[in-house]
């Protein structure tokens, strides 16, 4: 790791870039960890220069320190005038972009960097406080973070939007479309990361000392386009005008390896050598909090290699590729997200993407610890002010890295570093999906991680010893049962301490082979003698000597007596070569890990009755729920301001946005018809927004006065996307059988909303972006239907698009097959927003509907309990179609969608049994229950005095469903922080 650190530049005015943004190792974000004072705009203070030991090295640097031992002082006011000045010098003498025109995108860059200079100052300020306090921090590793635009949301979390807006004003440009000019960070895909941006949020404005660590990709997951043949996917180009968020740490790098091989080293030691060596490059994402001073960091990762590994006699030779090949290699890591692991290549680039993370995350939280405790270093410490969350299984790695580290360069024995590892580190299980699940080829870590296969493979006996010792060995159909479910290991040789457990009793009679043994060291002592070696002892030795005939015997006699007792033992403990050998890395975390959560209470009890049953049963007190959350700040203060003041307005204050339960005072005007009025504007408005959204990425011009319906959320098919535009086609059907008259009286206007990304390689998912699109070409253009229903799917669907979305929906669909499910947070987004939603008894659905009451949210479908017996139901053959559903496939195959050919999606709706057929996700079970939701759906709509009540009430009843809330529960119940208040 380098820590060269170099002292910021004074300057002359309050409002110059207040910083420079180096600093080493685990030091602050400025040089040496020093804090240039100020409140960004807020106003001036003075500065005084001292010498500092930087915490990067040993050196003294020069860093600008405020009277009160390095920490800004808190001011109250600030110009309009003031920051357009400070815009004007970014655009100036910070230029990115030409000078000739002050464009929009170029008003973005220098705004940006204008906000950064406010948040630089709370940055340093928060980390130094953290380093001198030496509090427990949190850490949480996430594969993704789906932060969306960061501008709006810091100039509202300082408070500053109006400012910043009157000053864009005079300087020629409105801050809404200032803002449209970032793009959103590629940093994620759906509800994983989205819920991790969420969480930084929360943590940062409750003061909560906790960092987030992830990689920086460089496309990110793909750039979604809609064309007539359904999805295509492009590269991202988030990065291509630069990321003025970000302060790349060139000081801060780890070096991570790959392959090699593991040799004892004359100290005792494993030693981990040769093999591929990269670079991992921190780049620091500021997280300010909302209304106060903290401003947490999100440090992602890039990957490259140092430049003497470009091989210049190579390029001068004309091998330019080979020339490239080292850096072309580490560089790869960051490219993509979840990049297609269908091949070899691409599951050996996906493991390295998930230890780079959790390497150099863990070098960088074990870098902070030694640096924070200085000469008092005592490892014991470490889960004292260490705490890791791995979000999902993709961070797994962390636990065999952390014991790595304190075994190999550390020191630390195995039982010291194993009581270490398990108090530090905890995970979130987001997932039921059995192929969500990870498992990893053993032969592919082998090569790649050789040490962490050690490591892993001492971890699983002493869980295999651990499930023996509980269970015992008398009953082996049961210790067979949980070895099979608990191992890590999946389809590998059992060890042999626990194989000889499994030795079936042979008869006790003596074979001819054994009586002549007898004769040949009759002159031993004893027959037992000879029997409890394992080797000739030389008396034994002289007897067999005798003939060289003999001697061949007796060799041949002990081969022949240890195939037998091979053959005793059971099948069960030996790998099938059949069958791939695997790591399976769910299992893996909750061995490793202090804490499992779910993120719903009834996923967290399919995890413990259901997925981790048997790892439940032996340590019961590892389990609980997290129920997840969003921050009511971005999904609602910032993104739907117009409900936000009509909220503040009637209950008196906007405190609601940091303390939701406020939320509940709203329920005392549900029925005011004044409210009523203000509440359908604020909605009106938000159609509008979504109305000019949908004609610029589509083309397709709605309606306002049709009911918004809206399904946004990554394509899967147990998401059932599928079960919504099946549910369309019906109503399209039913609308085409009727005259005008008739349809106006039996439907009300819909437009029906579809937004989402099918993995690359999900070839059924993409079929059903290519069935939604077909089916919206010819609704949309039918003139017969006209504004009754619209079918739009929008492209490239986002954080940015969601935010536009959500305030304007009325009813929102969460339809998955009941127990599939983890949580969801989008349902939260949307009953936040007022809107009503559709959904079936699973994940957060189930909490939602008990906290916005039965009558409020429209229910359908099968429930969790049921799903096994239905499947079972309909391998058996006993599932009997309703007529309904059989019409509407008939009707698709017709042809009326257009020629393509829907017989593979259509066929795996149909069936008992078989991949991809069968309807494994029950959408044909739950069509009948769905469509006449729908029904109600319709007839509640057409009374706006009930659906703004139910909408009302939706919003008022959300509080639980705050990150504020979630993150205070694992604050107190996983990691044991507590709020740190900078002074």
């Amino acid at each position: 790791m380098a820590t060269n650190a170099s002292p910021p530049l004074q300057l002359a005015t309050a409002f110059r870039p207040l910083a420079s943004a180096s600093g080493g190792g685990g030091g602050g974000l400025l040089a040496g960890g020093g804090v240039a004072t100020g409140r960004g705009f807020r106003g001036r203070t003075t500065q005084r220069w001292v010498a500092e030991r930087s915490v990067a090295s040993d050196r003294d640097v020069q860093g600008p320190v405020s009277p009160e031992e390095g920490l800004p002082i808190v001011l109250n006011s600030i110009d309009s005038s003031a920051i357009a000045s400070n815009i004007k010098h970014h655009a100036e003498f910070k230029p990115l972009f030409s000078p000739e025109h002050f464009s929009p995108l170029k008003a973005y860059h220098a705004t940006a960097k204008s906000v950064l200079d406010a948040l630089l100052i709370n940055w340093n300020a928060t980390y130094d406080y953290y380093n001198k306090m030496n509090v427990k921090q949190a850490y949480y590793l996430s594969m993704e973070f789906l932060q969306g635009r960061a501008l709006t949301n810091a100039i509202g979390n300082l408070e500053l939007t109006g400012e910043y807006a009157e000053a864009l004003k005079q300087l020629g440009h409105n801050l809404e479309d200032v803002t449209s000019q970032e793009p959103d960070a590629a940093l994620g895909n759906g509800g994983l990361g989205r819920l991790a941006s969420c969480f930084l949020d929360s943590l940062a404005t409750l003061n909560y000392p906790a960092w987030g660590y992830g990689l920086r990709y460089k496309y990110g997951l793909f750039k979604q386009l809609i064309t007539k043949d359904g999805q295509e996917e492009i590269a991202e180009n988030w990065l291509e005008m630069g990321y003025p968020w970000e302060i790349v740490r060139n000081d801060v790098s780890y070096a991570v390896k790959f392959y090699g091989k593991v040799v004892e080293g004359t100290d005792g030691r494993k030693h981990w050598i040769g093999g591929e060596n990269i670079k991992a490059v921190a780049h620091d994402v500021p997280i300010p909090g909302y209304k106060t001073r903290t401003t947490n960091n999100l440090r992602l990762w890039s990957t490259t290699v140092p430049a003497q590994d470009f091989d210049l006699g190579a390029f001068n030779a004309g091998d330019h590729t080979k020339a490239y090949e080292a850096h072309l290699n580490a560089e790869k890591i960051c490219h993509v997200l979840y990049p297609g692991d269908e091949s070899p290549e691409g599951k050996v680039l996906r493991l390295k993407q998930q230890y780079t993370l959790c390497s150099a995350s863990l070098q960088d939280i074990i870098a902070r610890f030694e640096t924070r405790a200085g000469n008092s270093l005592n490892w014991e410490d470490f889960p004292s002010r260490v705490a890791v969350q791995m979000n999902d299984t993709h961070p797994t790695l962390c636990i065999p890295e952390l014991m790595r580290i304190l075994i190999d360069f550390k020191g630390l024995s195995w039982d010291e570093a194993w009581s270490i590892t398990e108090r530090t580190v905890a995970y979130t299980n987001h997932t039921v999906l059995p192929e969500a699940l990870e498992k990893w080829s053993l032969d592919i870590m082998q090569k790649l991680l050789p040490r962490h296969v050690e490591i892993i493979e001492q971890i699983d006996e002493e869980l295999m010893n651990s499930i023996v010792s509980k269970y015992g060995t008398a009953d082996t159909a049961l210790l067979k049962k949980k070895l099979k479910e608990m191992r890590i290991l999946d389809n590998v040789d059992l060890p042999a301490s626990i194989a000889q457990l499994f030795v079936k009793p042979k008869e006790k009679k003596e074979s001819p082979t054994k009586s002549k043994k007898k004769l040949l060291v009759k002159s031993l002592e004893t027959i037992d003698e000879v029997e409890e070696k394992t080797e000739l002892e030389e008396e034994e030795a002289e007897v067999l000597s005798e003939t060289e005939e003999e001697k061949v015997e007796y060799e041949e006699i002990e081969a022949a007596e240890k195939e037998d007792s091979e053959g005793e033992l059971d099948p069960f403990v030996k790998s099938d070569p059949k069958l791939p050998r695997v790591v399976r890395m769910a299992n893996l975390c909750v061995v490793g890990g202090h804490s499992v959560n779910g993120v719903a209470e009834i996923h967290s009890e399919i995890v413990k009755q259901d997925v981790f049953n048997s790892f439940y049963e032996m340590w019961p007190t590892k389990f609980q729920n997290k129920t997840n959350g969003v921050t009511p700040r971005r999904w609602m203060r910032f993104c739907n301001p117009e409900l936000s003041s009509i909220i503040s307005k009637w209950i008196g204050s906007d405190d609601w946005v940091l303390n939701t339960d406020k939320l509940a005072e709203l329920k005392r005007f549900a029925s005011n018809e004044d409210l009523h009025s203000e509440w359908r504007a604020a909605k009106w408005a938000n159609k509008m927004k979504v109305v000019s959204l949908i004609r610029d990425k589509t083309g397709y011009i709605v309606s306002p006065d049709a009911m918004f319906d809206v399904q946004v959320k990554r394509i899967h098919e147990y998401k059932r996307q599928l079960l919504n535009i099946l549910g369309i086609v019906y109503r399209y059907k039913k609308m085409k059988e009727m005259s005008a008259e008739q349809r106006v009286k039996s439907f009300i206007p819909r437009v029906c909303i579809f937004g989402g990304k099918a993995f690359a390689t999900y070839i059924q998912a993409k079929r059903i972006v290519k069935f939604i699109t077909d089916v919206a070409a010819t609704v949309n253009h039918d003139s017969d239907i006209g504004d009754l229903l619209k079918v739009i799917f929008v492209p490239d669907y986002n954080v940015s698009v969601a935010e536009a979305l959500i305030p304007a929906s009325e009813l929102s669909q969460h339809i998955s097959t009941a127990g599939m499910e983890a949580s969801g947070t989008s349902n939260m987004k949307f009953a936040m927003n007022g809107c009503i939603l559709i959904g079936t008894l699973d994940g957060a659905n189930v909490e939602i509907r008990e906290e916005v009451g039965e009558e409020n949210f429209f229910l359908f479908g099968a429930e969790a309990h049921e799903i096994v017996g239905l499947r079972k139901e309909r391998a058996e053959g006993k599932f009997v179609p309703d007529p309904r559903f059989e019409e509407v496939k008939a009707f698709v195959r017709s042809g009326v969608f257009g020629t393509y050919n829907y017989d593979e999606l259509m066929g795996s709706l149909e069936g008992n049994e078989g991949y991809g057929r069968a309807d494994y996700f029950l959408v044909g079970k739950d069509f009948p229950s769905y469509i006449e939701c729908q029904e109600k759906v319709d007839e509640a709509y057409r009374d706006q005095k009930l659906w703004t009540k139910m909408s009302i009430l939706n919003t008022a009843s959300s509080s639980k469903f705050s990150s504020d809330r979630t993150i205070h529960e694992y604050a107190k119940d996983i990691w044991d922080i507590k709020p740190v208040i900078l002074p």
